[in-house]
């Protein structure tokens, strides 16, 4: 049984703040890796100026499609699945109430959609979002995190969903964090080269949330630089948020990307250095 390990997204461009280095990784080692991204990314605003064109305002849905595979490669990804849903956008807006927005899709038949997906790549390791998302409630987000802890729990039961495939059951279920330690140490970067930080008082005043940090992953920080870049609709690549650094200097903060544990069925260290701890040996494949 080789390794395997997929990832839950909400929209395009979430693949690539999220995990991207930990992808790339996993892919070098010849990692089975899949992207499920649960909607079209509709609703999203172009948020860089050098898109603000009418023929990508007619096309967003194809544009950002464009964008997610180009991301998707760039990272390591070797499937992306698209389930299907449209953008519910931000709270409270408009596109919340249509018909086929993610928000508003029947759970159960979600639910199925990504145990379907769980079955034919079989992921040891699944990655989603957190169970509390104070910081972003994005419609979207929540709707991930809905989805992803039961597929993850009915995917082996042969009593759920039988037409989705041969029952699988995933070993651990994952969520990415940000780490205060990260934004902090990005925000001093920008204060000792006498520069604006763009971290201001809500991100570096939120609650730490490091103290549930069950594993650090080592990574190359320029894969999450070149992902992003290739979403041009969503990115600005004058962002003093993302770019505001010299590259040298963003990619050697903080070279890791961190995670917690929600669910596994394996015994775990404290802190784990690989998402895969446990699984290797069982998997017998990739290491």
């Amino acid at each position: 049984m080789s390794l395997s390990i997929l990832t839950v997204h909400a929209h395009p461009d979430d693949e690539s703040s999220k995990g991207p280095g930990t992808i790339n990784l996993y892919a070098s080692q010849g990692i089975r890796t899949t992207l499920v991204c649960c909607t079209g990314g509709e609703a999203g605003d172009i948020l860089n100026p050098a898109m603000e064109r009418q023929e990508v305002k007619e096309n967003l849905a194809s544009v950002r499609r464009s964008e997610l595979d180009l991301a998707a490669a760039i990272i390591g990804y070797d499937e992306v699945v698209m389930l299907g849903y449209r953008d519910s956008g931000m709270p409270d807006s408009e596109a919340n109430e249509h018909p086929d927005a993610f928000a508003n899709a029947d759970l159960d038949d979600a639910v199925g959609k990504l145990v379907a997906v769980i079955r034919r790549v079989r992921p040891q390791v699944v990655m989603t979002y957190p169970e509390v998302q104070n910081r972003y409630p994005h419609p979207d987000h929540l709707q991930v995190t809905a989805i992803s802890i039961p597929a993850f729990e009915r995917a082996g039961d042969p009593n759920w969903y039988p037409e989705a495939g041969e029952p699988f059951e995933p070993s651990k279920l994952y969520a990415p964090i940000w780490s205060r330690q990260r934004l902090l140490l990005t925000h001093e970067a920008f204060l000792e080269r006498g520069l604006e930080s763009p971290y201001d008082e809500k991100w570096l005043s939120g609650r730490d949330r490091d103290d549930r940090i069950t594993a650090m992953i080592p990574v190359n920080n320029a894969v999450r630089r070149k992902a992003l870049l290739a979403h041009a609709t969503q990115v600005d690549p004058e962002s003093p948020f993302w770019f505001g650094l010299p590259e040298d200097v963003q990619d050697a903060i903080h070279p890791f990307e961190e995670y917690m544990l929600l669910r596994s069925r394996v015994p775990t260290d404290d802190l784990e250095e690989d998402l895969f701890a446990g699984l290797r040996g069982a998997a017998g494949g990739a290491d």
